[in-house]
């Protein structure tokens, strides 16, 4: 396994493609989405790389679980085809069920309308020593209202300031936030709406919303960056992972993913004082 595999880009280059800092410049289309600064340069040797990543975050799961001092969510945003159950499959596919937890987010129902943005959102948030993913996020009510002109610009801006404020919350009390933009172009996203049309066991996936959608390719790609600029902080900073390789995909999340486990110093509590005397007959 090569140095790239193991420990990633350089310092300098993962910084390119992370955003915390709500007053600096963020520019999404600076981001080359065909990149693949975490491949080794062999694919079937990255893939085994995602392999080998999944075990080990199922077995810091585990820890993590035990642990229970901290949470973790996991944001998965991106456009259609951009990835989102792939890398639920990939990375986290060798996981517990009974540690890590999916939530895959639609459009709101009118229960959920009735209140605040984030009231749905709240109820979903880990608990301490879960993992949850989210598959869409708090982010879709920045985007798809943005896109369509349903809310005004200061609607907009007090959405960015309840989002930041709801995050650092969360990481004041326990949770550990990592969001990640899947970052794919509009070649490759043609690419993966035609495949879905040309394979009837993936026809089901696809619906014409998804063509009109992409007609409004622009404008969000301006949410988006307009989104990422305004939430990426200190406390929750967003990575944007050029995602037009899958593999690569994989492979960026997953590493990242296992650092930042580590790096939480995990540990099993302590045995109560008489258990390591005590047998079992």
């Amino acid at each position: 396994m090569t140095a790239s595999t193991k420990s990633g880009p350089s310092a300098r280059k993962l910084a390119a493609l992370t955003h915390s800092d709500p007053e600096a410049r963020f520019e999404l289309a600076g981001i080359d989405p065909s990149a693949k600064p975490f491949s080794s340069g062999d694919k079937a040797q990255d893939k085994a790389a995602v392999e080998a990543l999944a075990l080990e975050i199922d077995a810091l799961q585990n820890l993590f679980y035990a642990d229970k001092r901290f949470k973790l969510l996991v944001v998965l945003q991106g456009i259609d085809t951009s990835g989102k159950d792939g890398t639920l499959r990939a990375v986290f596919g060798r996981s517990s069920p009974l540690g890590v937890r999916a939530v895959g987010w639609k459009a709101p129902s009118d229960q959920e309308k009735a209140h605040d943005v984030l009231w749905r959102i709240h109820r979903e948030v880990p608990a301490a020593g879960e993992i949850v993913v989210f598959n869409r996020s708090h982010y879709e009510d920045v985007l798809v209202p943005v896109v369509h002109g349903w809310i005004t610009p200061e609607q907009q801006r007090q959405r960015y300031a309840h989002i930041n404020d709801f995050e650092r919350m969360l990481c004041e009390t326990g949770t550990v936030v990592c969001k990640f933009l899947l970052h794919i172009g509009k070649d490759e996203q043609r690419e993966r709406l035609q495949a879905r049309l040309d394979d009837p066991t993936k026809r089901w996936k696809f619906q014409s919303e998804d063509l009109a959608v992409r007609a409004q390719w622009d404008d969000y790609q301006r949410a988006y960056q307009d989104a990422v600029a305004a939430t990426g902080t200190p406390w929750a900073p967003w990575t944007i992972v050029p995602a037009d390789s899958k593999t690569h995909r994989n492979l960026m999340i997953a590493t990242l993913l296992k650092r930042k486990l580590e790096s939480l110093q995990l540990r099993y509590p302590p045995d109560a004082p008489d258990l390591p005397k005590r047998k079992i007959v």
